[in-house]
């Protein structure tokens, strides 16, 4: 199975939202710039068979964008094991659901997508590990996805996946 961390694309600051936290959308500039990185992970033969994102809208959004740049046939299933508060073992449980042929694009938050790579990669978090908002990662298991059992493919921050969707 191969695991794509996505971490969703530039929203509007905290502290400019009146609104409760989960409803806070990605600005103009964030929609722009991840289609433009969403375009680049489509360059990296990235075709997902299960899209999942957090309950937030800012990862409702970016799950949207992906969907709809790379081809995903049906809709964005919410999946509360994304949201910040949650484990990454939480996801690692998750994932026992998909196929081995899966690719599971997960859209979230930091610092949660960098614990979870961590733990999916080293058996631990490790500190240093962060997405900048539109980057991503790709995480392989030969087998059952369990922590420590993932093999780092990429890591990418949003600059580079943006560059290869202009195909520069």
């Amino acid at each position: 199975m191969r695991c794509i961390l996505f971490r969703h694309g530039i929203a509007v600051e905290w502290h400019d939202w009146k609104g409760n936290d989960r409803t806070r959308p990605l600005t103009e500039e964030g929609i722009e710039k991840t289609k433009k990185a969403v375009k680049g992970l489509g360059q990296l033969d990235v075709r997902p068979t299960q899209l999942l994102c957090s309950p937030f809208i800012r990862t409702q959004q970016t799950a949207k964008i992906a969907k709809d740049i790379l081809g995903f046939p049906g809709d964005p299933q919410l999946c509360r094991e994304l949201l910040s508060e949650a484990s990454p073992e939480e996801i690692l449980g998750f994932f026992s659901s998909f196929s081995r042929e899966d690719t599971v694009l997960c859209v979230g938050h930091e610092p949660h997508l960098g614990f979870t790579a961590g733990v999916m990669i080293c058996g631990q978090s490790v500190l240093g590990l962060s997405l900048k908002k539109a980057g991503a990662c790709s995480i392989y298991f030969e087998g059952t996805p369990r922590a420590g059992a993932g093999f780092l493919e990429w890591w990418l921050p949003a600059t580079h996946l943006r560059r290869l969707g202009k195909g520069e």
